[in-house]
């Protein structure tokens, strides 16, 4: 029994060796992984639009960061043969482990002046510090969609103009200001609120069909930034949708129909009482004055301008009613969904919890349920993914609350006592709470695997490794285990230098 705990004994310290060998390398190798990456680096890199397309449409430029939030970039290249016309931006979210990954890109849009094949020289920009180079390409912009040839005009009337050439010049066309119907406004969707409420505001610009030929836009890449600054209130929580082309759609106003440019547009959730005040802001427009007698062959039309102005608003503010918990109570139409990854349950085993919340509201204000760990259950987490959805006017989406469970009991799981979220239900007025609703039924103790994996050759380790005694013993005790091994090894050196001397003694010379 003495020999076979020497032996047990041995094999643990050539386990807790080979042990620590593989511990450092692995540590080696992870400090040279680190020396190599910084943490937290930026990866960002530049994707070219299609390369055909036609005269009314955009090419584009868009670069993609992911591992950093954007601090600055330099601008995008400007393209021979074409003008640069706006830009959008879409952000992605997530958080796992305590870790945000976050990707953003930013599509900067291109018109061309002309069709052609133009080519898109190699360049270079810098994006939070980083060096980012595209090759270039070449761009093919065709014609746009066919549309009905007009029939030259015929008879005695094409000579008046090549007449007034050889006679000397015609008189000066009179011009006309005709009355439009077209106006700025700027929408919200609520005139009171609650504090933490989304309110949807939209600056439009409206005319009527028959003023499309009498109005055009002026340098809205000067403006805009200007009228939105204005806008913004310092009090507010603004998730802004993302830039998009500014084209017309159908709208009723009064009754009658109207085209309605989308000029910017967002979700504001006020952070306190105090009332959000917009002033009058105003917008420039091409106006064209039109000729008293339009004469054939001319444009008939005189470039002018006109000021468009918004009527001031004001959008009141109400305090959440009273609550132990109001300053921390999330306010939005939220529903709760639960996510659980297995269907069996025991204890020491780790199962994954998911509490969702989805709906409208501020989702990135929204904290989830703290659940400390006690002596009869260990709670682990959670990990963040947020989801959001900016679509019609209106601001939502999910986001989920993942936490990892082990139990440590057999019992069935109370989780509605764990995880609970009160909020406060904008629409109904009141408090609500969002609770878990399942209740996992923990079992008996999983079965314990074997450290040592048996060898199913040899039936005597299978059995012996399996009844081992698992009994913790002092780390010194290995000294004791090397002393032995070497006075071993030297009696055993010393009875085979003995057994070889009176060998070669007694052997016959």
């Amino acid at each position: 029994m003495r020999s076979f705990e020497l032996i047990d004994k041995m094999s643990g310290m050539g386990f807790l060796l080979r042990f620590g060998c593989c511990l450092l390398g692995l540590l080696l190798l992870a400090g040279a992984a680190l020396r190599a990456q910084p943490a937290g680096q930026a990866e960002a890199d530049i994707v070219l639009g299609s390369p055909t397309v036609a005269i009314s449409e955009y090419y584009t430029i868009s670069f993609r960061l992911r591992g950093a939030p954007l601090e600055k970039y330099s601008a995008f290249p400007d393209l021979e043969g074409f003008k640069k016309s706006g830009k959008s931006s879409t952000t992605t979210t997530r958080i796992t482990g305590g870790q945000t990954s976050t990707e953003l890109t930013i599509t900067q849009r291109y018109a061309a002046y002309a069709e052609g094949e133009y080519a898109v020289k190699p360049f270079t920009m810098t994006i939070n510090g980083l060096s980012v180079r595209s090759a270039g390409g070449t761009v093919k912009v065709g014609p746009q969609p066919a549309t009905p040839a007009t029939p030259a005009p015929t008879g005695p009337l094409q000579g008046v103009g090549l007449l007034d050439q050889l006679f000397g010049k015609p008189k000066p066309q009179e011009y006309v200001e005709l009355q439009d119907k077209a106006f700025l406004a700027l929408v919200p969707d609520k005139t009171s609120i609650f504090v933490g409420e989304g309110v949807h505001v939209g600056l439009y610009f409206y005319l009527t069909p028959a003023d499309q030929g009498l109005l055009n836009f002026y340098d809205l890449t000067r403006q805009l930034p200007e009228i939105i600054k204005n806008l913004r209130q310092p009090t507010v929580w603004e998730e802004a949708f993302n830039e998009q082309e500014i084209l017309p759609e159908t709208v009723l106003a009064g009754g009658k129909p109207y085209l309605r440019y989308r000029l910017y547009e967002a979700e504001l959730y006020p952070l306190n009482a105090q009332p959000l005040t917009f002033p009058a802001v105003a917008l420039q427009m091409i106006k064209y004055r039109v000729a008293k007698k339009p004469a054939e062959g001319l444009d008939n039309r005189l470039e002018g301008y006109k000021t468009y102005l918004t009527q001031p608003r004001t959008i009141a503010v109400k305090p959440l009613p009273p609550h132990p918990l109001r300053d921390q109570v999330p306010v939005g139409e939220y529903r709760l969904r639960e996510t659980i990854d297995r269907t069996a349950f025991r204890t020491g085993e780790a199962f994954r919890y998911g509490f969702v919340v989805e709906g409208e509201g501020n989702l990135a204000s929204l904290v989830g349920p703290a659940v400390a760990s006690s002596p009869t259950l260990e709670v682990y987490g959670p990990e963040v993914e947020q989801n959001l959805t900016r679509q019609g006017g209106r601001v939502g989406g999910s986001k989920q609350f993942s936490y990892r469970l082990v139990a440590r009991q057999p019992s069935v799981l109370p989780l509605d006592t764990l995880f609970s979220l009160v909020v406060f239900n904008p629409a109904l007025a009141r408090y609500d709470t969002l609770r878990a609703e399942l209740h996992p039924r923990i079992g008996g103790p999983a079965q314990r695997a074997s450290t040592f994996d048996s060898l199913p050759g040899d039936a005597f380790y299978q059995d012996v490794l399996n009844s081992a005694d698992n009994t913790l013993h002092p780390l010194n005790e290995y000294k004791d285990v090397r002393r032995y091994a070497n006075m071993v090894l030297a009696a055993l050196l010393a009875l085979a230098a003995f057994g070889w001397w009176r060998a070669r003694r007694q052997s016959p010379k």
